[in-house]
């Protein structure tokens, strides 16, 4: 009896043992992917759903070092901000040094990879957050709103349905991907009605007759669907139908604004702070190897936008930018970015690429555990900054 009750307790250790699966749904809830920029190659980059999850490194970059890193630590899974695997790539060859080859060598040994990149930077909580915090600033908002991608735009299909087939429509429906509102799964609305029909010589109904004009007991439901998941949902739902030729409409629905989310973020200091001191607060708290300014180190700063790793032409394409109490705080600029700074007389810092993105981490590690309990989340001691100071 004893030995059988262990078995029962192994098997429901099993079943609520964690899976890449799960990381992905976590990650995916705190960053998902329509939240990145269409350029990027974010999400599961390499692994299987399926594989049990224990342990999780999370890093900037994934080196060689820090893979080393999570085979000693056993890790199961690594959550590298930059995607390892970010062109089309013809090869992955083991020991070849390469980022693919990299990527190779976790697969070989069962190490999950998963990047959110631009997806965490635009989100609540994400990077641009996080260093905004670090400034000081309060009020805070993207300056550059997320333009939403086609693929996020939703429609309603509504289907007319005789009563004793309702729930199989509505089942086929909900499996190809209707129904989805906010946390809830299987949202739909049904109001009945009668439908009326007369089928010609060339029908072949399945319900009634040809040449007869027909009223049967129909129920409309209702249900909402993601554009890109449209076509798949209407095939399901003429597959399940029990009509030759269901009755449906699609209406289009305006897209839902998402409050906090966009690239970069805006907006003013708690405290009066000046340039020198911000750069050297920051310096302090990110860690940051080099930290560069443009501007006078004196100037008095009111407003701040801030733009994790290389900013480029972002800051500098927001309306009313230019004057000396404002200042961009990012990675890295371009030459010619910094000329033009100086030229608007707008302050700069730039902390460094990875500098500026590797304060994420604990929150994000933070946040994963409150998700998933039964895993362990390490941030990664050999993540490392490639510049160093001499």
């Amino acid at each position: 009896m004893r030995k059988r009750r262990n078995v029962e307790k192994s098997k429901s250790r099993n079943r609520n043992a964690a899976t890449v699966y799960d990381l992905f749904r976590a990650v995916h809830e705190i960053a998902p992917s329509w939240a990145a920029a269409e350029w990027d190659n974010v999400g599961l980059i390499v692994g299987d759903l399926s594989w049990r999850l224990r342990r999780s490194l999370l890093t900037i970059d994934l080196t060689s070092d820090v893979l080393d890193e999570a085979v000693k630590l056993r890790c199961d899974s690594v959550i590298a901000y930059h995607p390892p695997i970010f062109k089309p790539t013809k090869r992955m060859v083991l020991g070849w040094g390469s980022q693919d080859s990299i990527a190779a060598e976790a697969l070989s040994r069962h190490i999950a990879i998963y990047s959110p990149h631009t997806a965490l930077d635009t989100v609540p909580g994400g990077t641009n957050d996080v260093l905004a915090d670090l400034c000081g600033m309060a009020d805070t908002r993207p300056f550059r709103p997320l333009d939403l991608p086609k693929s996020f735009g939703q429609c309603k299909l509504v289907v007319f349905v005789p009563e004793n087939a309702v729930d199989k429509v509505a089942d086929a429906l909900f499996k190809a991907g209707c129904g989805h509102i906010g946390d809830y799964e299987r949202c739909s609305f049904r109001s009945g009605g009668h439908g009326t029909f007369f089928g010609t010589d060339s029908t072949n109904p399945r319900v009634g007759t040809r040449d007869r004009l027909e009223r049967v007991a129909e129920v409309r439901v209702e249900v909402v669907c993601y554009e890109d998941e449209l076509a798949e949902a209407i095939a399901a739902m003429k597959q399940a139908h029990p009509y030759e030729t269901p009755a449906y409409d699609i209406y289009k629905l305006q897209p839902i604004p998402i409050e906090g989310v966009g690239q970069g973020r805006i907006g003013r200091f708690a405290k009066p702070t000046t340039l020198a001191n911000l750069a050297r607060s920051l310096k302090r708290k990110t860690g940051a190897a080099n930290v560069s300014i443009v501007g006078n180190p004196k100037s008095r700063l009111t407003r701040g936008l801030v733009c994790v790793g290389a900013a480029g032409e972002l800051p500098l394409e927001f309306p009313g930018l230019g004057n000396e109490k404002d200042v961009v705080i990012t990675g890295e600029f371009r030459h010619h970015d910094a000329l033009e700074y100086q030229r608007r007389g707008v302050c700069a810092i730039a902390l460094g690429h990875w500098a500026s993105e590797r304060p994420v981490l604990k929150p994000l590690a933070a946040r994963l555990r409150k998700a998933l309990p039964s895993v362990e989340f390490i941030v990664s001691r050999a993540d490392r900054d490639p510049y160093v100071a001499i």
